[in-house]
């Protein structure tokens, strides 16, 4: 019986990381992060209350590269054509392991750090995704990892790259178009969320284009037979797309949303403008449903006698998951274990989970164990999936918001502000570190990582979807 527990409990050890004894140079990264804490939280906090949307973050990406130049990273501004993309290095030399960092909001959904709904401003934007932690968090990390290297623990190139307009245009394709991952090794990266997990699930590819029909105006009463009218053309489109949901992929997704329907009721309108999207858990397979939508666009022009006219904006990759790389990730989860939480910071979760028609059951401190299958991409995408076919990627996700919570609503924003989200985003650089430095200091984790990932890739080759510069007047 004895030999027994003794067996279960060295099993136990060997699964969850209990009982495990960090590192010296692990403690070191978990110190230079509580170092910098209060730092981070403020910095944190500035790109909260900023709240700056797709390539407006002009503040929040000053914010980031100055404090990475204070702490002796090498900052180059306006990468890739961008003005708020940034790049922040160290080191010289293999291997190089670089870091995302993301920093824009999403209009409409401001609010104050409550658990009730209350905006800082009507109508102005909020961090309803976390990435006032996101670009936080990972600087945290990159600095913890300088620290180490100029302290001669560790050799190598830790880099860290200021990622915009990840919610609107997504930023990364144009960023790996200008090719500031040809040179890194492996790539880590993090996600605010309502768990603790190394992320090993994919997120949907999409494509984004404007459709825009051009008609003759006309009095709406008077000589209405002398219009075109255009609105009629896009009402014709859109009842075409919700006409074709029924028979697209059960994986497959289509949203639109009409920009210009005219601008007064007594004129046929001569202009009409939408911007449409279309996703599916593979790109292979979300293509023919871009081209069969498009072309439904000719279609409506035909019906209405009005001309028209496609213009893409941006597209992007489902992720290219890396379980070797969950499978390090993971195992400094277990190392670092739970976040706690305070009554009050519980208190606080449940009345967010209230408010928004939730159980009220708290905040989630489980670290959740690496899953099984990547059949279950959910419902989301983001440019990260452009990185990951190009370097291989490692992701997790931490908690910064209460079990259930709506994401890119209010509801994070307000998490986000305060406490709950300041442990999560904490947590995340330390993870974050600990794992660079796992790559750092282990050239054969290094090797396996890549090796999953040329095996993963197979023969595709990536193709950018992306047609010019990016649309930094936001059009």
């Amino acid at each position: 019986m004895k030999k027994h527990l003794i067996l279960f409990l060295t099993l136990f050890c060997m699964v969850t990381g209990f009982g495990q004894k960090l590192s010296k140079n692990k403690k070191a990264i978990i110190q230079s992060v509580e170092n910098h804490k209060e730092e981070l939280i403020k910095i944190s906090d500035s790109i909260w209350a900023l709240a700056e949307l797709a390539f407006e973050e002009k503040e929040s990406s000053r914010i980031l590269a100055d404090y990475a130049e204070k702490n002796g990273l090498k900052v180059t501004r306006g990468v890739a054509d961008i003005p708020t993309a940034f790049t922040a290095t160290y080191g010289s030399g293999k291997p190089v392991i670089s870091i995302l960092g993301e920093f824009d909001a999403l209009p409409g959904i401001s609010q104050q750090a409550t658990p009730e709904k209350n905006p800082l401003k009507e109508g102005a934007a909020g961090h309803g995704c976390g990435h006032n932690m996101f670009g936080t968090s990972s600087l945290g990390a990159a600095i913890a990892i300088k620290e180490l290297m100029e302290a001669g623990k560790i050799k190598g190139t830790v880099k860290f790259l200021g990622t915009p307009a990840e919610e609107k245009y997504f930023a990364k394709v144009w960023m790996v178009k200008a090719g500031l991952w040809d040179d890194v090794d492996v790539n880590v990266s993090w996600h605010p969320s309502a768990g603790i997990e190394a992320d090993v699930q994919s997120g949907l590819s999409l494509v984004d284009f404007i459709v825009e029909f051009y008609g003759q105006a006309a009095h709406a009463s008077a000589d209405p037979w002398n219009g075109r009218s255009a609105s009629d053309a896009l009402e014709l489109y859109t009842t075409g797309i919700n006409y074709y949901r029924e028979h697209i992929l059960p994986t497959s997704r289509i949203h639109y949303h009409i920009q210009d329907g005219g601008q007064v009721v007594n004129v046929v309108p001569d202009y009409a403008k939408l911007w449409v999207r279309v996703r599916d858990p593979k790109r292979s397979k979300m293509l023919p449903t871009y081209e069969r939508v498009k072309a439904m666009a000719e279609g409506a022009a035909i019906m209405a006698n009005v001309d028209y006219k496609i213009s893409l904006v941006s597209g992007i990759y489902e992720t290219l998951v890396n379980r070797a790389g969950g499978e390090i990730m993971q195992a400094n989860l277990e190392l670092l274990g739970p976040i706690t939480y305070t009554e009050e910071e519980q208190a606080f979760g449940k009345a967010i989970q209230k408010a928004t028609g939730k159980p009220e059951v708290g905040m989630d401190s489980n670290i959740y164990p690496l899953k099984e299958t990547e059949k279950n991409p959910g419902g989301g995408s983001t440019d990260v999936g452009d990185v990951s076919w190009n370097v291989p990627n490692i992701n997790l996700g931490v908690t910064v918001a209460p079990k259930g919570t709506p994401w890119h609503s209010w509801a994070v924003v307000a998490c986000g502000g305060m406490s709950i989200g300041h442990k999560g985003m904490v947590y995340a650089a330390k993870a974050m570190g600990m794992t660079m430095l796992d790559l750092f200091e282990n050239p054969k984790m290094v090797e396996k990582v890549k090796e999953e990932f040329k095996t993963r890739k197979g023969n595709e080759v990536y193709e950018p979807m992306i047609d010019g510069p990016p649309p930094l007047n936001g059009k």
